[in-house]
């Protein structure tokens, strides 16, 4: 009978890169706190109507990347491809927005049906960021602000550039749709097949076309900034003037669209050229009529989503995962032999384990790893040593009788010690 594998595109996380996820995700979560962000949890399926009405029903995603399917009662539902609509879905349906703002963030995995590859899979893994109610641009710079602190936090500053626009209301972008799509129409036959598809469904997206050709094209286009109407301008004026106060530095990138159709005003890409064609691994932008077009009172939104498999690429291609993030134990407990005495009250096996609970119990943050399986000394000691333990706790026949414990240097020319319990006790605790 054959092996059943893993999906095409859905990986498992195993246990040696865990660690570095689990690092990643802390200091994100602790980031977000300290902005007063609070965490918000909602399914991973939706009913497919969802994503049609938020993320457009003309978009790749809708069209070509969302797994859906028909439940037992025949109603559609969709594996989320994206958390913003989620997010707002959950915040209109219980009540959060209503004469409120919210500070939010989630994480978990995403879904699309996309040609896997390095940076890109299947079921991939977001945290995402959103904020309710505020109108300004001062939260939209405090998003950018938050994700600059972020890079720093992670030793990542240097290596990713800030990409930032602003797409006006959806009247000052439907006159300009207009004018893009007139000028595009007359070299059609000049675009390649994507752009040629978009002109009659998503013309903007020709912008960030990857096609070398087409971006020659698109220099001569109606440029989106002379578009804006006053209030958009001015809103991405201030914006700027927060940035540049508080010294986030930032490139205007006038062909920045995003690839979703609720997106208006500011968007913005935290960008790298260190991950070849996967470069982008943190957008978003402002949404303020997402939330009305999903059923709810106006409004205003913004937020961004960050890849976490691209963030945690960037940290091995970079060198920038620190030594604590490799779990290895600080102690490993030895128990070699059987019996401790001659009426089998304490075995050394169980005085093994009643110390590590001991050491758990009076330094919860230290890492104990207690031998299992049996083994003689010379095996237990080989797994010790491979484990990478700073410490070897020996505890043998006569450790259980005198109730004293061995201590074993691993990685220091410190001598062994042979100590009362207490003693040991006390001297370990103080590893971390």
């Amino acid at each position: 009978m054959s092996k059943i594998q893993a999906i095409r595109g859905m990986n498992d996380l195993l246990p040696d890169n865990s660690s570095l996820w689990q690092y990643l995700e802390s200091t994100v979560a602790q980031c977000l706190q300290s902005y007063g962000y609070r965490e918000i949890r909602f399914p991973l399926l939706e009913k497919t109507e969802l994503f049609k009405r938020s993320i457009g029903e003309v978009t790749d995603i809708v069209e070509k990347e969302m797994y859906t399917f028909d439940d037992r009662n025949g109603e559609s539902l969709t594996l989320r491809p994206e958390g913003t609509a989620s997010c707002v879905r959950a915040c209109e349906e219980h009540g959060l927005l209503y004469n409120q703002t919210q500070r939010l963030w989630y994480s978990g995995p995403m879904f699309r049906y996309e040609r896997p590859q390095k940076g890109r899979l299947r079921q991939f893994h977001q945290i995402g960021v959103e904020a309710f109610g505020m109108q300004g641009p001062d939260i939209d710079a405090e998003l950018l602000l938050m994700t600059a602190r972020l890079w720093k936090a992670l030793g990542i500053s240097d290596a990713v550039t800030l990409e930032i626009n602003s797409l006006g209301t959806a009247e000052s972008r439907a006159i300009y749709k207009e004018a893009l799509v007139t000028f595009l129409s007359g070299v059609k036959d000049q675009l390649d097949e994507d752009s040629q598809r978009r002109l009659s469904t998503n013309p903007l997206r020709i912008l960030d076309s990857k096609n070398p050709n087409t971006q020659s094209l698109l220099i001569d286009a109606p440029k989106l900034e002379e578009y804006l109407d006053e209030d958009s301008h001015q809103h991405f004026e201030s914006l700027r003037a927060i940035l540049d106060c508080a010294g986030v530095a930032y490139h205007i990138n006038t062909r920045l669209v995003r690839g979703l159709d609720y997106y208006g005003y500011t968007v913005f890409e935290w960008v790298t050229d260190k991950l070849g064609a996967q470069g982008t691994v943190c957008a978003g932008g402002r949404y303020n009529g997402l939330v009305e077009q999903l059923g709810g009172k106006p409004t205003p939104g913004v937020g961004f989503a960050m890849g976490v498999e691209r963030l945690i690429l960037l940290l091995q291609t970079l060198d920038k995962v620190p030594a604590s993030v490799h779990q290895s134990p600080d102690i490993y407990i030895l128990a070699v032999s059987g019996k401790a005495s001659a009426d089998n009250t304490k075995s050394v096996e169980a005085y093994a384990l009643s110390i590590a609970e001991k050491l758990r119990e009076r330094c919860p943050q230290l890492r104990c790893h207690s031998h299992c399986g049996g083994g003689s000394f010379k095996s237990q000691m080989k797994k010790a040593d491979k484990s990478g333990a700073g410490i070897a706790l020996v505890i043998g026949e006569d450790e259980a009788i005198s109730e004293k414990l061995t201590i074993k240097y691993l990685r220091s020319d410190q001598p062994q010690q042979t100590l009362p319990t207490a003693a040991a006790l006390d001297q370990l605790v103080n590893v971390k």
